[in-house]
């Protein structure tokens, strides 16, 4: 009688070509039977009945688990997974995809910050373009990746001048920098790619977008100083470029950008849910256009009110600001000068409280003093000069 467990064994070598991932544990096998006789029966269960990969599966089982000694025979009948196995099966398979995640230039301190939100309209790149100069201002360098690939405009947002270059014999991509106060920027952009043209259209799919912004990631050289923060504006959506981000770049932190709407509430939920599936931390909401406030102090809630509070609660993560509507963030965005810079006033005032939040509490700065690094430094005496 053949040995159930070696049979088992053998089935973990059925590799499902589609997921890169065996059989067993992505949950696809229902029952074994291993009979006195030499004959066994594997039960498997497909994510649909008319899987293109039936008769291929089918097949790698039988000559795995023929190959087990004492098999005179296998069986492989086949079923459909419900709706709960799928879903358990497609985390299994994002979670081992993210074992697999590319090399980076991005140094491991570096604190990775996508900005996201399920629809588009609400301000997402402003809101990045701000925070980083609010970032940067406090002393901190900040790397920006435009990810809206067929939709950028950071570079302008920014005020950086400048082509992205390819540099050295690896050919990395260089990003252009701007100093605000003792910080830094860093900008990398289709806008900055050269041979851009700003009012040209990118008619890219979304396979050919993802592979964009994996460029971006492999082959960016952000510098050989600090990188405290790297803010991803994150095309518009729960699509390609999103999924991709969170195979390729697990360690991404999420926040999610609403308006006071409802509706723009319920949609931004599925960026959260999206996020959350991926593995990525969701770090807290951002409320944009939240209310105007005439020169007489009075104030207009004109998207409504409240979005950023429901959003927070319903997800689960924290409220970390809200951004009145003021006509200066859409003229400094123009001209290349962050609102958030102009000096004190409801805007600049709301990104300044919004950063420290982010730095002290939501997702602090990686301190090359904790103690991992004094333990490094520790051995680096204890061993001496080379």
């Amino acid at each position: 009688m053949p040995d159930p467990q070696a049979v088992r064994a053998a089935l973990l070598g059925v590799i499902d070509p589609e997921l890169g991932d065996n059989v067993v544990d992505l949950g696809m096998v229902r029952d074994v039977t291993v009979g006195a006789d030499g004959q066994v029966e594997v039960k498997l269960a497909l994510t649909t009945a008319g899987c293109p990969l039936r008769a291929q599966l089918t097949k790698d089982v039988e000559l795995r688990v023929g190959s087990v000694p004492g098999v005179e025979g296998v069986k492989v009948t086949m079923g459909e997974m419900t709706v709960d196995e799928r879903k358990a099966l497609m985390a299994r398979a994002r979670w081992k995809v993210r074992d697999n995640a590319p090399e980076t230039d991005i140094p491991p301190t570096t604190r990775v910050v996508a900005i996201a939100s399920g629809k588009g309209g609400v301000g997402k790149s402003s809101i990045t373009a701000n925070l980083a100069a609010t970032l940067a201002a406090r002393g901190l360098v900040v790397g920006v990746l435009d990810a809206d690939i067929g939709g950028y405009s950071i570079p302008r947002m920014l005020g950086v001048d400048g082509v992205n270059l390819e540099a050295g014999d690896d050919k990395k991509i260089l990003p252009i920098e701007r100093a605000i106060g003792a910080g830094r920027i860093k900008v990398v952009s289709m806008g900055a790619m050269r041979g851009a043209e700003e009012d040209e259209a990118i008619m890219w799919r979304g396979f050919m977008l993802n592979r964009a912004v994996q460029h971006f990631l492999e082959d960016v050289r952000w510098g050989d100083g600090p990188l405290d923060y790297l803010l991803i504006d994150m095309p518009p959506g729960t699509s390609d470029v999103q999924m991709g981000l969170a195979r390729m770049l697990p360690r991404t932190e999420m926040l999610i950008v609403t308006t006071p709407a409802l509706a723009a509430q319920k949609v931004a939920a599925r960026a959260a849910d999206m996020a959350r599936k991926g593995y990525l931390r969701v770090a807290g909401v951002i409320e944009n256009m939240s209310a105007f406030t005439c020169e007489h102090g009075e104030s207009y809630p004109l998207f409504g009110a409240g979005g950023g509070v429901r959003l927070a609660e319903q997800i689960g993560a924290p409220l970390l600001g809200s951004i009145p509507i003021d006509p200066a963030v859409a003229v400094g965005g123009d001209e290349g000068r962050p609102a958030a810079l102009a000096g004190p006033g409801p805007v600049a005032d709301a990104f300044a409280a919004l950063a420290e939040r982010i730095v002290t509490e939501a997702i602090p700065v990686v301190e090359m003093t904790t103690c991992t690094a004094r333990l490094l430094d520790s051995v680096e005496a204890a061993l001496g000069p080379a």
